[in-house]
């Protein structure tokens, strides 16, 4: 019984070890089936010219999609380069905008324009009778790089930015005397010397005097130290240029000047040049209308023209602006063109020659000065000595131009304004004796 028991029990065990692997193979099967049938869901044995049908077809239905969506995205980038493109035309619209006021601004041309860009405005015109025009240009932003050493002796003798200024070498050592001492006499503190040669920078020195020695330049050079009245007097244009690009108004002087009153109290300032006139009464300084006579015409005989005497370029005062150091360029550079041009000339066909065809007039403002105030020697000597009520009044200076024989003359100029000799004029002759 017990070993047909054991018998029994090995039978059973053996047909469960044989059911569990049949469950176990079935198990792989069906798990390789769902495998194949996810991997491969057309069979396993389907013809290559199908499967190839199916790729072509994926990848068709992939590219159609990437093409719609590709033409999209090209016609986004279409449209936001528009929106570039006409952004940039409109900052280089301003940018041209922008330049071209720039330039007006700095080369002082279309001063119309210059102004309102300088006012941020424009005005309409008021009524009848109430318009005023603009006369005062802007001055220029100071640089003081241009002469560091200059800007420093200007810093100390300048006030409100404005001084005289009078250039000497040795042929006119003696005046220069006269000249510094009556400013001292009335009391003007802010003036300056512009020493040609070495010495008349050691005899300004030496006379407590405000002295600048420029730094060596030869083409200024030979002619400061060997040049006559005329010669020197043309290198003023060129020197003067500093003082206006750092800022400063110069009342510029000769030195066969003979100073009475401080001049910086009779000055208007509204005008970039304020000059002295060789005009010697109120028709020959300040302008009349001479009436030119030719028969020949019949009806049109007389022709109307415009005049007035020439300004004096021994004695201005010129505000830092752009016209005017303008002016000094023009003038500087036609001396240096035709040499035998005479400086006053040129100073006076720059400032009043209109613009016409091949030329470009100088759009400069400018005021003559009181005629017997800034008073000339042919006023003085002519007209002022011989009328009664004429001789009482002070000028502010005399400006001994229309005679040769200056020294003596600014002396007894001295004497007749300053000491009360009233007869020291007498000796004189209105002209010169040739």
């Amino acid at each position: 019984m017990t070993g047909r028991r054991d018998g029994s029990l090995m039978r059973n065990s053996g047909h469960s070890l044989r059911g569990s692997r049949i469950a176990v193979a079935i198990a792989i099967g069906v798990a390789l089936g769902c495998a194949f049938a996810f991997l491969y869901p057309h069979g396993l044995f389907v013809s290559i010219p199908a499967i190839h049908a199916h790729r072509t077809a994926k990848s068709t239905v992939e590219v159609g999609s990437s093409s719609c969506e590709s033409s999209e995205r090209v016609n986004m980038w279409k449209l936001e380069f528009v929106a570039v493109s006409e952004k940039n035309a409109e900052l280089k619209r301003q940018i041209r905008e922008l330049t071209d006021k720039l330039q007006l601004a700095e080369q002082g041309k279309d001063n119309a324009q210059k102004r309102v860009l300088v006012l941020g405005e424009q005005h309409k015109a008021g009524p009848f009778g109430t318009v005023k025009s603009l006369r005062t240009n802007p001055t220029v932003i100071p640089d003081d790089s241009v002469n560091p050493r200059l800007t420093k002796i200007l810093e100390k003798i300048a006030i409100s930015k404005e001084l005289i200024v009078a250039l000497a070498n040795s042929n006119v050592k003696d005046m220069l005397d006269v000249w510094f001492t009556g400013i001292k006499r009335v009391g003007i503190p802010n003036y300056l010397v512009i020493a040609l040669d070495e010495d008349i920078a050691k005899f300004c020195q030496s006379k407590d005097v405000p002295v600048y020695k420029r730094d060596p330049d030869e083409g200024i050079d030979s002619i400061a130290r060997t040049g006559g009245n005329h010669a020197v007097s043309g290198l003023k244009f060129r020197i003067l240029r500093e003082f206006l690009q750092l800022g400063y108004s110069v009342l510029l002087s000769d030195v066969d000047i003979v100073y009475l009153q401080n001049p910086f109290d009779h000055l208007y300032r509204d005008s970039d040049v304020e000059s002295m006139t060789d005009g010697h009464n109120n028709m020959t300084a300040y302008g009349y209308n001479d009436v030119f006579d030719e028969p020949s015409m019949g009806w049109a005989r007389y022709a109307h023209t415009m005049r007035i005497w020439v300004y004096n370029s021994g004695f201005f005062y010129i505000r830092p602006t752009i016209p005017s150091i303008e002016l000094l360029d023009r003038v500087a550079g036609r001396l240096s063109r035709e040499p035998n041009s005479w400086d006053q000339a040129v100073f006076n066909e720059e400032l009043f020659f209109p613009s016409h065809p091949g030329y470009e007039g100088l759009h400069a403002t400018r005021r003559t000065m009181d005629f017997f105030l800034f008073m000339n020697s042919k006023v003085l000597f002519k007209t002022v000595r011989k009328d009664a009520n004429l001789s009482k009044v002070k000028p502010v200076v005399v400006h001994v131009n229309y005679h040769p024989d200056k020294l003596p003359r600014m002396k007894a100029v001295v004497e007749y304004y300053v000491n009360g000799q009233r007869d020291v004029l007498n000796p004189f002759p209105d002209g010169s004796d040739w």
